[in-house]
């Protein structure tokens, strides 16, 4: 890189440096800014690499093989805990090695330990099997009440279809109330009574129907009107 375009804090100064009595040599002094910074290659981090590397790697695996030296590392602290407890409990006499003289009544065994573990056990296996029974019950009931719901839905809809089919068809609703005759009279066009409509000249308005316009001065009664008062 170069140095070109950096301001020169400390200039060389020649022949006044510790050694340099002769003004004719070089300068022997070198800025700190122009010594070499980078001197080492920096190399790409774990969490830095590229997109094709990323896919390509077994996150799994690597997330497995750190569960195991993390696994190996910590049983590696467990031998010296297990020594100073076993030597503890070695202390205490096991009950095989008590002569039997020395046995008293009020001194728990181990068989009576073991089957209160195994009532116990037995007893989480039953409470366990009833809740799964319980729960398949109310899977059990809640499904027949969706397919109730559904088919009485299902069923309403075929009444309310067949009732639609039989009161839309004249034909086949002969039992029902008797209905008021349709009237099936063809709709007037929307232009029938505009203003500027049939007013061509020399037609004839004597042979017309009377009927209703909109423009005054069309209108049947303002031709009387002025038939009878204005003529």
């Amino acid at each position: 890189m170069t140095t070109a375009a950096r301001p020169t804090f400390e200039p060389a100064r020649g022949g006044r440096g510790k050694g340099e009595g002769d003004l004719s040599q070089l300068s022997k002094q070198y800025s700190s800014r122009d010594l070499p910074s980078h001197t080492k290659i920096k190399y790409r981090q774990t969490t830095q690499d590229a997109p094709e590397e990323v896919r390509n790697r077994d996150f799994r695996r690597e997330l497995e093989e750190r569960e195991r030296v993390a696994a190996r590392e910590k049983n590696r602290d467990r031998p010296t805990r297990e020594h100073t407890t076993s030597s503890s409990v070695s202390k205490k006499p096991r009950l095989d090695q008590i002569p039997a003289a020395n046995l008293d009544a009020d001194d728990p065994l181990t068989d009576e330990e073991d089957e209160d573990e195994d009532f116990e056990e037995e007893s989480d296996d039953d409470d366990t099997a009833a809740l799964l029974a319980e729960l398949e019950k109310i899977k059990k009931e809640r499904a027949e009440e969706q397919a109730r719901k559904e088919q009485e839905q299902k069923a309403e809809e075929e009444r309310i279809r067949m009732e639609n089919i039989l009161s839309g068809n004249p034909l086949l609703n002969l039992t029902g109330p008797s209905q008021p005759q349709a009237n099936f009279k063809v709709k007037r066009r929307w232009d029938d009574d505009v203003v500027f409509k049939n007013c061509a000249k020399g037609v004839d308005d004597q042979k017309k129907d009377k009927r209703f316009v909109n423009d005054t001065l069309r209108s049947e009664f303002h031709k009387k009107f002025m038939e009878k008062y204005i003529k």
